[in-house]
């Protein structure tokens, strides 16, 4: 399918590995010009190169925490945005009763504030342009309680309030704006949880993974690339009536209807 975005440029916080990175590679598939980000500059740099040299986009790393005004104005600077996909690290896993009041002000800046500012950024831009695509990734916990991942949750639920309202505003312009939940992928992210519920437990990592797999009905789980698919899909050209929304992808672990 062609997604009618050859030549839009996108900004992709958070991607120099995981599902932040297959967004930017499945963007770049497409035809898009890329900047990608992450604070390990060598990492960022290593990334950038072999997408380069795999899809043949013009990539640009662009380092540093996305917290950081400075780091958000360099990263909407190199091209007017037409696709943002909002992306940050959650918090550790942790029970609610250790969460000093300093995490949860340094949750809700990263998972809220901050991709609430670069919305900021591009908006107005793409709506006088009359095209715009925002994805922000937040977590299956946003819709299904998830033990110990109490402050994600709720910094993601807040960003989604926040913006649901303001989707329906830009709409008539051609831009939307959508939300994507993973569950369950295969990242660092989910092998430090992972690790960090068999130091807790006792039980080996590898009871534990077949315990989740288990658990979900695809018996597996998600794989980054299918991930970026889905977020390229919401950033393209056929997404205009798609506002709003949020798309869990969890292989069908969160067992609700609505």
């Amino acid at each position: 399918m062609d997604l009618g975005i050859a030549g839009r440029h996108a900004v992709v916080c958070a991607s120099s590995r995981g599902l932040g990175r297959a967004c930017a590679t499945a963007l770049a598939k497409a035809g898009c010009s890329v900047v990608v980000n992450g604070r390990d500059e060598a990492t960022l740099e290593k990334t950038a190169a072999e997408l380069r040299a795999s899809t043949g986009a013009t990539i640009t790393a662009i380092a540093g925490d996305v917290t950081d005004p400075a780091v958000r104005e360099a990263l909407v600077a190199v091209a007017p945005v037409d696709i943002l996909v909002n992306n940050a690290g959650g918090p550790p896993p942790r029970d609610f009763r250790d969460v000093s009041h300093a995490d949860l002000i340094k949750g809700v800046e990263a998972n809220m504030a901050t991709p609430i500012a670069l919305v900021q950024l591009v908006i107005d831009g793409m709506v006088e342009r009359g095209f715009g695509r925002i994805v922000n990734i937040t977590s299956a916990s946003v819709v299904t309680g998830i033990e110990k991942l109490d402050l994600s949750s709720g910094a993601r639920a807040g960003l989604t309030g926040f913006l649901s309202g303001v989707a329906r505003q830009v709409a008539g312009s051609n831009v939307a704006i959508n939300n994507l939940l993973p569950g369950s992928f295969d990242t660092d992210r989910q092998d430090a949880i992972i690790a960090a519920a068999a130091e807790r437990t006792g039980r080996s990592v590898a009871e534990i993974e077949a315990a989740r797999d288990a658990a979900t009905p695809t018996g597996r789980i998600g794989r980054p690339d299918e991930f970026g698919a889905a977020c390229a899909f919401l950033a393209s050209a056929h997404a205009g009536f798609i506002i709003g929304q949020n798309i869990l992808m969890d292989g069908g672990q969160s067992r609700t209807n609505f």
